[in-house]
């Protein structure tokens, strides 16, 4: 399994579905190799997530070179030096480890997950050089291109091409072509129509019952039931159209304006947000200061508590990302708790949330539509009636039936 994201890497809920994936697939009689990088390659790490590993699991870290912090001369370096991303060093290191591995264990296939670009390429020449089958992982979508405007994202023109053409050869070479929702499947499905469409398949992500149960019942100590409701976002927001808070920020504004909210009714947490100088300047913008604070990380286990203990959550999912789902939305639907979703109608997170029964759902860019659904949707929690996901829905997303699945998947190529 070549994956950049590991224990212990620390910062994005990424990392949880190749270390879930590598726990639990010995439940489903598969063994599991993890080729992945040395600590040093990662901006954050933490040592949490380490005792989730299995103890037999056998994992090979090599050297990575991250082009902006390794080889950069005061911050500039050559374009051609990140592409397809920033770590394609790891290649140099990682394809001799991943042949040594293979000579010495003989694994039956290869597996390896985007959004690191770079992982896919190792899988490619693995599996050109042995022909062992190959899966390709795609966590998100490798390059878009928005049917309205016809932009393509990357916006670079190198990197969209150089990342165009590892997509090209990964979903032509493949055995098979793993996706996390049914909108990326069906936008890889018509771009290579050639393709046979069994070759794809949706693995959704979830959430892991194991680390909720390690701390189901407690609680942070600034959680006070006698506090105003708290609404907590958790994890990173961009200031890019697809999770963009800017129009909740004016709703909060127009709200209080109209004295329909105050510091007394309702506290908004942003946590581990990224961007801080930027949300807080528009924060003191919207004076709104009062009723919004911007927090720091905090390990996953104690992020956990915080979503099970607080009033409601929010989903912040614009447009551009229709064919995507917060992975942290299936974490929320094991917290029980309420659900404030700004999201377009049309896209995979909207349809998962009337699927489910859940969520006030509004538009992500229209201030004057989510101060009118936050007002209902306080309503509802004040009144205990804001719906949570059943028992029967949330154990369709936990990380071991999609384990299951990718077990499944595994035994038919075998």
């Amino acid at each position: 399994m070549v994956s950049y994201h590991y224990p212990p890497f620390n910062g994005s809920s990424g990392v949880q579905r190749t270390l879930a994936f590598s726990k639990y697939l010995p439940s489903y009689g598969w063994e599991p190799i993890i080729l992945t990088v040395k600590p040093k390659a990662y901006v954050m790490v933490g040592d949490e997530l380490l005792r989730d590993i299995p103890g037999d699991i056998i994992v090979e870290r090599t050297m990575a070179l991250d082009t902006t912090r390794h080889l950069a001369l005061k911050g500039r370096y050559f374009q051609w030096m990140a592409l397809p991303d920033q770590w394609v060093s790891w290649m140099f290191w990682a394809i001799p480890a991943g042949l040594r591995l293979i000579r010495k264990w003989r694994p039956k296939i290869l597996w390896s997950t985007y959004p690191i670009a770079t992982a896919h390429c190792i899988g490619y020449v693995l599996h050109r050089i042995t022909g062992i089958p190959w899966i390709a992982d795609f966590r998100d979508p490798m390059t878009e291109i928005d049917p309205m405007t016809q932009k393509r994202a990357p916006g670079n023109p190198a990197l969209w091409h150089t990342r165009s053409a590892v997509e090209q050869f990964t979903v032509k070479r493949c055995t098979h072509a793993v996706f996390t929702t049914p909108g990326a499947q069906t936008i890889y499905a018509k771009r290579y129509s050639t393709i046979p469409k069994d070759r794809w398949r949706v693995i959704s992500n979830g959430y892991d019952e194991a680390c909720f149960k390690d701390v189901e019942g407690e609680n942070l100590d600034f959680l006070n039931p006698a506090d105003p409701m708290v609404l907590l976002h958790s994890g990173v927001l961009y200031p890019t159209p697809d999770r963009d808070p800017t129009s909740f920020f004016s709703a909060l504004a127009i709200l209080k304006r109209e004295q329909k909210i105050s510091p007394s009714t309702v506290r908004i947490i942003f946590r581990s947000c990224g961007f801080r100088e930027h949300y807080q300047k528009m924060i003191g913008l919207n004076g709104i200061e009062d009723l919004v604070s911007l927090e720091p990380a905090i390990p996953y286990r104690e992020a956990l508590i915080e979503m099970s203990n607080v009033s409601g959550l929010l989903i912040f999912q614009g447009y551009p990302s229709n064919p995507a789902i917060p992975g942290k939305i299936y974490e929320y639907f094991r917290s029980r708790r309420p659900i404030l979703a700004m999201v377009h109608s049309e896209g995979d997170t909207a349809k998962l949330l009337q699927e489910v029964g859940v969520g006030t759902i509004v538009p992500l860019d229209s201030g004057v539509l989510i101060a009118k659904g936050l007002l209902e949707f306080l309503h509802l929690l004040k009144n205990g009636q804001a719906p949570i996901a059943s028992s029967d829905d949330i154990q369709k997303f936990s990380r071991k039936l999609k384990t299951k699945e990718l077990a499944a998947l595994l035994d038919s190529i075998v």
